[in-house]
């Protein structure tokens, strides 16, 4: 496509839905939201910009293989699931960790952890498909 204001919009557009997508990504641990459609939110982003710019060139401004994206979301949400393993928990049973002591400190779960991962995986994988069947055509 050769759109000048779809290219300059997309410019600005990326940014926005990835800001977004990772309010959505934090957001959801409490509310609606969550891995999930932070990663499509983000996706979305640089499928706008594969179609403004080409998926060339959108894969150049990504820095990272898709595939390679979604392996890391893959292995980092079997970790969050390990680690309750390690603590003689059940798989994925949600572990908290107070940074700063336990009454005001900062609260890290693993919870966190793994809809992290599953963004990685969701942002990865669409972003491979979508690629894939933009250069095919």
């Amino acid at each position: 496509m050769n759109s000048i204001i779809l290219k300059a919009g997309s410019r600005y557009l990326v940014g926005l839905l990835l800001v977004f997508s990772v309010y959505m990504l934090l957001r959801g641990h409490n509310e609606p939201g969550g891995g999930f459609i932070g990663g499509l939110c983000g996706a979305t982003g640089f499928i706008l910009y594969g179609i403004a710019f080409g998926t060339a060139d959108a894969r150049a401004a990504l820095r990272l293989k898709p595939q390679t994206i979604a392996i890391a979301g893959l292995g980092l949400a079997l970790l969050a699931g390990l680690g309750a393993g390690l603590a003689g928990e059940a798989f994925l049973t949600g572990l908290w960790l107070f940074v700063g002591g336990a009454e005001d400190g900062l609260p890290l779960s693993s919870v966190l952890v793994f809809d992290i991962g599953v963004y990685l995986v969701v942002f990865g994988a669409i972003l491979t498909m979508v690629f894939e069947l933009e250069e095919a055509l």
